[in-house]
């Protein structure tokens, strides 16, 4: 009987080798359909959004050129770390959801299915606002229509590329981000034109230049709101851990993890400093995307026409793509948490094309509920959702630096050699470490600072009632054992 069984696995892995791998969890109902390219525009998608598009002049405002450069490089740095903790741990166990399943192991299981259930109110919550800003937006260009009718057409779009299959959801979010990067890519050069002069500026006879990078001091507000900044910029590089999701539905995550995580940084890296140098060498720091974004600014200044509708269009973009995102992670979520028998068993069935749409289904009514609660309740239950998102990310990436460290501390208790992994953390304990501490370090700056205190206090909230319900749940279900 067991010969046979294997016979018949080995026949249907020959026959489906792009079907997700088996495991003491069983992960054969998913497939592996992502490729290098999907991964790397995933986890840029992720990142790149509205705080870069819209929200980055305020940071620059507060923090001044030289502040805002700072802040972001150490938010990159700490996104680094933490990548490199996750492709380690990714590629020596490509499993879905992967976050709350390391957790489970090396923490605790109510550890793991906290994990799981802030990272999917997380999304959750996002994919309320992204939907309730994809109408307001359609409403610019078709004023008088109304925006529910827009959002509920996109609500439409994104459930069905979800819904399709891994593929489809991959290949819409490759195109989405796409369209951003080409953006950014677009304003740095066009940025870099007019800053050495090749290129008119409004208020300008000659080229600027880098001079109003230092204008008025290094830091003209003074260091303290660098720090004050810090958590908002951090969270602006939330997204990047949604290559952890993906682990168990790509192709080859041995090799193209890894690939992925060091080719996103340098992008980031490029892409977001590169943008902050050309907005405040193209802006004075007090004007910078106070009352409007420094994308648009910038183009108007130099005289682009239609900057606004353009500018416009690529938020769109990133509103669709990180509502695409949203669903899919949440989404994930759920199966995973199901495929590690921590919910009901019905959320990880799968179609024949490997998509949870239970859970998928379940993930969708989260976020219409999100968007509903941003009208009927927004005070108490969207706030505390949305206020905390920025705050779960961050408490993954500390649990995914924690789980790298004991996984090699079990490796070593094991007799395991680290030249056994395909891809390993370079200079350990150091890059675990310093991930750990610069993440903790903006859980604590959040309660440092009056403007982000509610958002922690939620996030505590919901952490403590994510363990009562684990625990409660353990009780009724052992003693129905």
């Amino acid at each position: 009987m067991a010969s046979s069984e294997t016979q018949a696995t080995e026949t249907r892995r020959a026959a489906h080798p792009d079907e997700g791998e088996a495991h003491a969890g069983g992960h054969t109902g998913l497939q592996r359909k992502m490729e290098t390219r999907h991964l790397m525009m995933i986890s840029l998608g992720g990142v790149i959004g509205t705080g870069l598009f819209l929200s980055s002049g305020y940071t620059i405002h507060q923090a001044g050129p030289i502040g805002t450069i700072l802040a972001y490089a150490i938010g990159a740095l700490n996104v680094y770390m933490v990548m490199l903790c996750l492709g380690e741990l990714a590629t020596d166990m490509p499993q879905t959801g992967s976050f709350h399943v390391y957790a489970k192991r090396f923490i605790g299981p109510a550890t793991g299915f906290t994990v799981a259930i802030i990272y999917f109110l997380a999304w959750m919550g996002a994919l309320g606002s992204e939907f309730t800003a994809s109408g307001l937006i359609m409403q610019k260009w078709f004023p008088g229509s109304p925006a529910w009718a827009w959002s509920a057409l996109f609500i439409v779009l994104i459930f069905t590329l979800n819904a399709l299959s891994v593929r489809s959801f991959a290949e819409a979010e490759f195109w989405f981000a796409g369209i951003k990067v080409v953006a950014i890519i677009v304003f740095i050069a066009i940025g870099t034109l007019a800053i050495v002069g090749i290129l008119p500026i409004a208020g300008y006879s000659h080229a600027p230049g880098l001079t109003n990078l230092v204008k008025d001091g290094v830091f003209p507000n003074g260091f303290a709101p660098v720090f004050s900044t810090m958590s908002t910029v951090v969270f602006a590089f939330s997204g990047t851990e949604l290559l952890g999701v993906t682990a168990g539905e790509t192709k080859n995550p041995g090799e193209n993890i890894p690939k992925a995580i060091h080719t996103t940084f340098w992008r980031l890296a490029i892409f977001f400093i590169g943008s902050i140098v050309v907005m405040s060498a193209l802006i004075p720091w007090q004007d910078a995307g106070v009352d409007k974004s420094p994308f648009v600014l910038v183009f108007d200044a130099i005289g682009l026409p239609f900057a606004g509708d353009l500018m416009n269009f690529v938020v769109l973009t990133a509103i669709l793509s990180a509502a695409n995102s949203g669903l899919y992670a949440s989404t994930r979520m759920l199966w995973s948490l199901s495929n590690e028998h921590m919910i009901p068993q019905v959320f990880s069935r799968t179609t024949k094309h490997g998509v949870p749409l239970i859970a998928l289904c379940t993930a969708m009514l989260g976020g219409l509920l999100a968007l509903l609660s941003s009208v009927t309740a927004a005070s108490v239950i969207y706030l505390a959702l949305v206020s905390s998102a920025g705050l779960a990310i961050v408490i993954v990436w500390i649990v995914l630096a924690v789980c790298e460290i004991r996984f090699r501390l079990e490796m070593r208790r094991d007799g395991r050699d680290v030249g056994e992994l395909s891809f390993h953390t370079p200079a350990w304990p150091v890059v675990p470490i310093v991930a750990l501490v610069l993440s903790v370090g903006t859980i604590v700056l959040s309660g440092v600072y009056e403007s982000m205190r509610s958002s922690l206090m939620y996030m505590v909230v919901i952490i403590v009632l994510c363990y009562v319900v684990y625990g409660i749940t353990t009780a009724v279900t052992g003693r129905r054992g």
